[in-house]
């Protein structure tokens, strides 16, 4: 099979040709902006999104690549597209990112105690993820090494995990980009630090972009959770559980359980009132969350809405406000995967003058 048409590195028409990692944003109340040479492209904030649909991702996706990613609690960044990366190219980039490690063991990076000089780096194609043309298909990378006290025979070790992915990414951005850059735009690490700052630096220097953290806001918070919660009638969600931080000295941090049955009738309440069956709105999702703090304050007189939502976790998944997600069923992944992808895209950076 011709590796070419296995996989997607979309091209676009714009034909201006411009080298630069400040593919960067600006914004009033109700849009985010990105300038693009030639072009200026309305990304808006989305104040609607259809409702989590259980999709069965492994008849598209292989299970065994799919079990790589769920599971598992990944950090989150952003990353400005990528200049003259492709998808036929990655046993290459292997080969270099190896030696970019080696390299930087040698001139003394503390990389991490205990392993072998020996480093051995995969990437791999995750077929099947892109969910429109615009797409380019999901990255993955591995990093293998035998610890120092391994048997003779023993397999290397996985010490490090990490994909770059886009998944229904804004359109208009996407095809405003230049052919020579590819929008992998969420990157998802787990693993030592010093490790992603390797694979971070190597990027940077061979594809001319640039990594920001992505923590996240409280209302990305607010989506997951009500997102979650409609999905209960098709796969029980257990319980829902939240944790606020409250502004006391010190902070004080609030958990609350939520029987699942409970969060999807108030839920159902809220979306029986002007609602469509395949769309939710901002409005139903603040009024979900106002009715679980206000619930909270008839019991117990403290009002969480003072303070910020910080963690939300349900037998689908748990995501931090400090860029950590773990996505546990599959089967929304898709739609975990398209608010992540905007949100990386309305977190990179500001471009000067605009």
């Amino acid at each position: 099979m011709d590796v070419r048409s296995a996989v997607s590195t979309p091209v676009t028409q714009y034909t201006t040709h411009r080298r630069s990692k400040s593919y960067g944003r600006t914004f009033d109340a109700t849009s985010r902006f990105c300038y693009t040479p030639g072009q200026l492209t309305i990304t808006r904030i989305q104040t609607s999104r259809e409702t989590a649909k259980a999709r069965k991702i492994t008849d598209k996706v292989d299970p065994e690549q799919v079990a790589l990613l769920v599971k598992k609690e990944w950090k989150l960044s952003y990353v400005t597209p990528l200049y003259q990366f492709r998808h036929t190219k990655l046993k290459v980039y292997s080969r270099h990112l190896s030696a970019f490690i080696m390299a930087e063991k040698q001139q003394g990076m503390a990389v991490e105690v205990g392993l072998e000089a020996g480093f051995k780096v995969t990437f791999s194609t995750v077929l099947g993820m892109a969910e429109t043309k615009d797409d380019a298909e999901t990255v993955f990378i591995q990093i293998h090494n035998k610890p120092v006290f391994a048997s003779e025979g023993d397999a290397p070790k996985v010490v490090w995990s990490g994909w770059l992915t886009c998944i229904n990414g804004d359109p208009e951005y996407l095809q405003a980009l230049p052919p020579e850059f590819v929008s992998l735009p969420l990157f998802c690490s787990s693993g030592a630090e010093s490790l992603t700052f390797l694979v971070k630096s190597w990027f940077e220097r061979t594809f001319d972009c640039s990594f920001g953290s992505m923590g996240l806001d409280p209302t990305d918070l607010h989506w997951l959770a009500a997102l979650w919660t409609g999905c209960h009638s098709e796969n029980n969600i257990r319980s829902l559980k939240l944790v606020w931080t409250l502004p006391s000295q010190p902070p004080l941090d609030v958990s609350l359980t939520v029987n699942a049955q409970d969060a999807w009738d108030l839920w159902d309440k809220v979306r029986q009132q002007d609602s469509t069956d395949n769309s939710i709105s901002i409005e139903e999702v603040k009024r979900f969350i106002t009715g679980i703090e206000s619930h909270f304050f008839r019991h117990f007189k403290v009002y969480l809405s003072a303070g910020v939502l910080k963690k939300v976790s349900t037998a689908l998944g748990s995501v931090h406000l400090d860029g950590k997600i773990k996505i546990t069923c599959s089967d929304y992944m898709t739609t975990v995967l398209t608010l992540l992808t905007e949100c990386a895209i309305l977190k990179m950076p500001i471009l000067p003058g605009c």
